[in-house]
């Protein structure tokens, strides 16, 4: 039967080509801005929150040159998504974050080591995903995506007031998981919104080479859901915008998918080497687009940030950062044939041959 013009939703407006923000490069208010600003106490908390993500994102680095995590994809640069994306989360919210979104955990409040427990190699999440209302983190492109709107249909259907907020990259849009998460969630209404970080470089493919709608944003129109195209290195817009989305799902009103553009100025992983896919022009002009120099630009032209404040901020990062040092320092507790268990409900064959091979070869047998 075909389907009646009637049945269909009105047609969602198209977002801007140029993105939407509440503070300049320089640190002050845009004029006409499209959301209220932020209280300064949520500024505050914002900044707080980016401050102290910047500094645990050095630290994790460097354990990763040390050798003690397998690999580490930076965030630096993006931290007005990471954190602006977490601190407008209800708690009653679920995160659904990529392996590049460490700092949006510390922000949501889990434990920074366990963090960082699936980069050390470990196939644990390292956290409780239902204690942090956060699922474990995903490597594989935008395979969480569909996995974020069936939660949040079934907390609905369930009567739970709540809403789903998932992270991804520029490339992962160019996948399928996306489009059917896309889908799905605006044909049923989930209250989910899909927060895409735009860093310009999926790996060492520009977005230009994924992409030749408008914007990311643009893709929201041809399912029917909201797009916004917003400034992703400022951190007030990125609260805003998220903040108002995800109230919007929680009433009923459906997804809506944020693109936020911003930039990943450190390597892909720190075995990448970007120095052959880009140049160190573009990576300056973006270093003067900082999320957190701009936020704190504003708040002290305001006068609600002073040496004082900023010190405790910076005081705060370091104490977190030793702290992580710390408990990295002594040997991995980590049994060996633990990567054998919660796998099956009977082992079989073959693995257990594999488990007492092992074992044998390292004088446990």
């Amino acid at each position: 039967m075909k389907r009646s013009d009637d049945a269909r939703g009105s047609a969602p407006p198209l977002p801007s080509v140029e993105p939407l923000g509440l503070v300049d490069p320089t640190g002050r208010r845009t004029e006409g801005a499209a959301y209220d600003t932020p209280e300064p106490g949520t500024l505050l908390a914002l900044l707080r929150g980016m401050v102290i993500g910047r500094r645990f994102d050095r630290q994790a680095g460097a354990l990763a040159r040390q050798g003690r995590l397998a690999v580490y994809p930076s965030s630096r640069g993006q931290e007005a998504c990471q954190v602006g994306g977490a601190l407008a989360l209800a708690d009653r919210d679920w995160l659904f974050p990529t392996y590049r979104d460490c700092v949006s955990l510390v922000a949501r409040g889990v434990d920074p080591v366990e963090v960082l427990t699936l980069l050390r190699g470990d196939w644990h999440s390292g956290y409780d995903p239902r204690r942090h209302r956060c699922a474990p983190q995903c490597t594989p492109l935008a395979t969480s995506a569909p996995h974020a709107v069936g939660l949040a249909w079934a907390a609905r259907r369930a009567g739970e007031d709540a809403a789903a907020l998932v992270m991804m990259g520029d490339g992962a849009t160019s996948e399928g998981d996306a489009h059917e998460a896309f889908n799905f969630a605006a044909v049923w209404k989930a209250p989910v919104v899909f927060l895409v970080q735009n860093n310009q470089w999926a790996i060492s493919v520009p977005v230009e080479k994924q992409s030749a709608a408008p914007t990311l944003a643009h893709k929201a129109v041809g399912y029917g859901m909201a797009g916004v195209h917003i400034d992703g290195n400022d951190a007030a817009a990125v609260y805003a915008a998220v903040s108002q989305a995800l109230a919007s799902a929680r009433d009923g009103g459906g997804p809506t998918l944020i693109e936020a553009r911003t930039y990943r100025l450190d390597p892909h992983t720190n075995s990448d080497d970007p120095g052959r896919y880009r140049d160190d022009s573009e990576r300056a002009r973006w270093e003067e687009r900082d999320p957190l120099a701009r936020l704190e630009a504003l708040l002290r032209a305001e006068d609600a940030l002073d040496d004082a404040a900023m010190d405790g901020f910076e005081k705060e990062a370091e104490n977190l950062a030793a702290a992580v040092r710390e408990r990295y320092s002594g040997e991995d507790d980590t049994a060996p044939e633990d990567l054998f268990a919660h796998v099956y409900h009977s082992i079989p064959a073959q693995l257990e041959r594999q488990r007492r091979d092992l074992l044998a070869e390292i004088g446990e047998g």
